[in-house]
């Protein structure tokens, strides 16, 4: 009889569905992947309880950016269910004040005018330079943008512009978290990462230093994809 794969829930980030893993997925070819459809929520419960219906009952949650902020709020009120959580590209202070407020400008425009799509400026903050102009990285994050649309990136934005800081809830989670981030991204300090995994009790940083802005799942899937082989790897070595 053999073993079977494990198990990892991905949580997608903000506009993003499951093509955010597109590029890392065939590198992780013995693990069995399963995706949260969070672009179905429009509130905060619903995208809680995608979470919890489309995960495992003891699951190893991956999230990225939103994803992962989703995965720390999940895991914090339902330690319990929590096996393992990779957290990518995601402080759990929330968003900093420069990004509430370019999110909340973004909202003021898309309530009052037809949503076209994702603009060049947005794409230079959320890549590394060398990858604005790499079609196999804009591609993707351009088609899901036209494709989710402006209902989407309102609920999203909306609903989750508000974010707790639960670095003072860390210490309350007991199982392995690998944290995931790169000097290149602009919207999570690396600092941030680093006060996480002091308060947590069993974390792995991990900067991955191949050029990558925030999408490092499109970015850098090499890279991903190694670090969450060693993450396991270790996990499950007698």
């Amino acid at each position: 009889m053999t073993d079977q794969p494990t198990r990892l829930d991905l949580i997608p980030g903000t506009l993003c569905d499951e093509r955010m893993w597109a590029r890392v997925a065939p590198l992780l070819g013995d693990f069995a992947l399963h995706h949260v459809p969070l672009p179905q929520a429009r509130t905060r419960a619903q995208m809680h309880e995608l979470i919890a219906s489309h995960s495992a009952s003891k699951t190893n949650l991956v999230g990225f950016s939103l994803g992962a902020y989703l995965a720390v709020e999940y895991a914090v009120a339902h330690p319990e269910r929590i096996g393992t959580l990779v957290l990518i590209a995601n402080s759990c202070k929330g968003l900093p004040p420069a990004e509430i407020a370019a999110r909340q400008r973004i909202v003021t425009i898309l309530e009052k005018n037809v949503y076209t799509g994702m603009t060049r400026q947005r794409l230079r903050e959320l890549l590394h330079p060398d990858h604005v102009t790499d079609t196999a990285i804009t591609g993707p994050i351009e088609q899901m943008a036209v494709d989710l649309g402006k209902e989407v990136l309102l609920a999203q934005f909306v609903t989750t512009i508000d974010r707790v800081d639960y670095m003072d809830r860390l210490h309350t989670l007991p199982f392995p978290v690998l944290i995931v981030g790169a000097e290149g991204d602009q919207l999570v300090p690396v600092a941030d990462l680093r006060a996480m995994a002091a308060r947590l009790p069993d974390a792995t940083l991990a900067l991955i230093a191949e050029p990558t802005g925030h999408m490092i799942p499109l970015e850098a899937p090499a890279p991903l994809a190694a670090l969450l082989h060693q993450f396991y790897s270790k996990l499950s070595a007698p």
